[in-house]
């Protein structure tokens, strides 16, 4: 065989090989799926007290996360509450929680360990300062509290702190002008019921299902706080994110008997730190928030989450993976 014919030939083997290759890469990139490989690991999440929204926020979020990210373990902790919630973020002992904006800003504000390692990944939803006494209660304003045994919740409750700006604002000293009772919603409208307490507070959205059972069942009123918003501000720093807010009249039909109640209000914030790997952060913002309706479903102040104000997590910056998910939706 001449040899000009077997180097054309040779040449035209090779010249298709690469072809081939060329080919079957391009229907390789086409088959597999995009983007950086699936996140997985181990997550720890701080929710709150048993029974609690954030509690039962958590478990939604992780039925949610079990979906969207399979290989991600998920693992919850229940909590007493924002402080505590937002000491075992930026201390390492969780990853990722939700805590109240004030708690956020106080811890900041004191410069507790870990505090400038925090960061935002969304703003969620408002809780509405909610306190109740029975119907027939002398109580009509936070100052006729004096004397009274209160239910402030625990010790690291986002509660306890709301709680005692809310009675300084009155003029009232939490330790000495009241006795503080410190438990939790799930035991505080028993302790109503009984008679243990006169009042309990109670910071959370709307409605709250304990407090909405207790109306139900017990002849109770809701208190109105929204006339202290004012001189809370004067309080410092951390107290400029209450806000004054109303609680519509049905949000607890048998207690407002048809009638809104001035209260204030703050924003919960989905918190991590600048440890957690932004794939992690993105892939867990975009179900917090696409999951909205299927949590709102169940608690009820999910449902005004929104894409359109999620990202101002004030007092937080937001994490870099929270950051790039918002730009990848940005229209």
């Amino acid at each position: 065989m001449p040899a000009a014919y077997t180097r054309v030939t040779r040449r035209r083997a090779l010249l298709g090989a690469a072809a081939g290759l060329v080919v079957s890469g391009l229907l390789l990139w086409w088959l597999l799926p995009l983007g950086e490989p699936a996140q997985s690991g181990r997550v720890t999440i701080s929710t709150g007290a048993h029974t609690g929204v954030y509690e039962k926020y958590g478990n939604l979020l992780k039925t949610a996360l079990s979906r969207d990210i399979p290989r991600l373990d998920v693992s919850l902790t229940s909590s007493e509450g924002s402080w505590d919630n937002v000491e075992r973020v930026a201390t390492g002992r969780a990853d990722f929680t939700i805590a109240a904006a004030d708690a956020v800003a106080k811890y900041q504000y004191e410069d507790r360990p870990g505090a400038t390692r925090l960061r935002g990944c969304a703003r969620l939803y408002d809780d509405y300062m909610q306190l109740v006494v029975a119907r027939s209660s002398p109580v009509k304003k936070v100052a006729d509290l004096r004397g009274k045994k209160v239910a402030v919740g625990g010790d690291r409750s986002g509660v306890r702190l709301i709680a005692d700006r809310v009675l300084r604002a009155a003029g009232l000293d939490i330790n000495r002008d009241v006795t503080p009772v410190g438990i939790g919603i799930d035991a505080m409208p028993k302790a109503l019921k009984s008679g243990e307490i006169d009042a309990f507070f109670w910071s959370g959205g709307l409605p709250t299902n304990h407090v909405r059972t207790l109306s139900q069942q017990f002849p109770v009123r809701l208190v109105e706080l929204g006339s202290l918003v004012d001189t809370l501000h004067k309080q410092g720093e951390s107290s400029r994110y209450y806000r004054a807010a109303v609680m519509p009249a049905d949000a607890y039909p048998a207690a407002q008997q048809g009638r809104a109640v001035s209260t204030l209000a703050v924003a919960n914030l989905l918190v991590t730190t600048d440890r957690t790997d932004p794939g992690l952060t993105e892939a867990m913002t975009r179900t917090v928030i696409d999951s909205r309706d299927h949590i709102g479903a169940e608690v009820h102040a999910a449902q005004l989450v929104d894409l359109r104000t999620a990202v101002y997590t004030d007092p937080l910056s937001l994490h870099e993976g929270a950051r790039r998910y918002y730009r990848s939706v940005k229209p």
